[in-house]
């Protein structure tokens, strides 16, 4: 990885200065709460602490690590080995305070605000075959938690029980930790696209929607099924197939060389075609990677290309404010001429 981060640096920048925990992990393969990482044309190294030194030095096979005793002293130290300087930084995940801080301790350097994101954002959205692997490995722990689920709603049970449910399963069944927080909702909190679980117990007549995944490697998967509990409406039902067709264009949509906006408007246009514009208020997708929300997004104002080894949500939702809302998403990999969808349980509307 790190590879290919230098060969993406333009010719006047000698390396870049990787902080954040996640670029970190993504270039050296290594989780840490601490540590920094440079990356220059003239040779890369990797700086943690005591507590992990160790560890670091047995995994991490791309550069050279060295243990962290006093940055201030060793960063410029190995910035004047490199020949660095001109440094690209992570803007988007730097705090003000950090990049004055940096700038201080690498008075003779210039630390650049652009284009470094940029740079790492196309590297992530494209996945590697690890990669895609631990997002399966992640889903099918999800999915097998579904099935478990479903035996385990009924009346009177609450939504909060629902999430700690699906949540101990995921964790006893590999799961190394929960993707986000789990929304389990049911009856009207489903018009709440991001509703959070409460005490409210499940009845009959409900619609219960759950948002949530497993983690592996890492890396996240993500899902939602909307299911009903006992006999439904022909209004909810109605919606329900309005939603799922809507996905299901969408879905039908994506190769690479589309442009995102175009995923979201096969999506978004047949919910408005029946009716529903109002009640369709996010995004029909994101990226899902070491970060449970990545680039790119299937959102009307993202005219970029999907391109092959993008893994991204189909996600559309309608929402009716005090009644009931329906949401359901699978995760897909992008290919030349199509799609794979990574999701395999079914989406017809369940009936408990």
């Amino acid at each position: 990885m790190i590879d290919k981060l230098i060969s993406s640096l333009p010719k006047a920048v000698d390396g870049m200065l990787i902080v954040s925990e996640t670029n970190r992990r993504y270039f050296t393969s290594f989780q840490s709460s601490d540590g920094v990482l440079l990356a220059t044309k003239k040779g890369s190294v990797f700086l943690t602490d005591s507590r992990y030194i160790e560890e670091a030095q047995n995994k991490v096979r791309c550069c050279e690590v060295v243990e962290l005793k006093k940055l201030s002293e060793q960063l410029p130290e190995f910035c004047k080995s490199f020949d660095v300087r001109t440094l690209m930084v992570e803007a988007e995940r730097l705090t003000v305070a950090q990049l004055n801080a940096y700038r201080k301790i690498l008075k003779g350097v210039l630390l650049t605000t652009v284009g470094g994101d940029a740079i790492i954002d196309k590297l992530r959205m494209q996945k590697n075959e690890y990669e895609l692997e631990s997002v399966i490995k992640a889903q099918r722990i999800a999915e097998k938690a579904y099935e478990h689920i479903l035996g385990f709603i009924r009346e009177g049970v609450t939504e909060r029980e629902v999430a700690l449910e699906l949540d101990f399963f995921m964790l006893k069944n590999g799961a190394e930790a929960i993707s986000f927080e789990t929304i389990a909702i049911s009856g009207a909190n489903t018009s709440k696209p991001h509703g959070v679980p409460t005490d409210k117990k499940i009845c009959n007549g409900d619609f219960v929607t759950m948002d949530y995944g497993a983690v592996v490697n890492g890396y996240h998967s993500d899902m939602t099924r909307t299911v009903a509990v006992g006999e439904v409406s022909d209004e909810q039902i109605k919606v329900y197939n309005t939603v799922l067709e809507a996905q299901l264009r969408a879905l039908s949509v994506l190769k690479e060389g589309v442009r995102c906006s175009d995923a979201d408007a096969a999506a978004r246009d047949y919910i408005k075609e029946r009716g529903y514009a109002d009640f369709f208020r996010h995004s029909t997708g994101h990226g899902v990677g070491l970060e449970i929300h990545e680039k790119p997004n299937l959102s009307p104002k993202n005219t970029g290309l999907l391109k092959c080894g993008n893994i991204v949500t189909i996600e559309p939702g309608i929402y009716i404010p005090g009644k009931f809302g329906v949401r359901i998403e699978d995760m897909a990999i992008i290919t030349k001429n199509s799609c794979e969808n990574l999701t395999k349980i079914p989406k017809k509307l369940a009936k408990i």
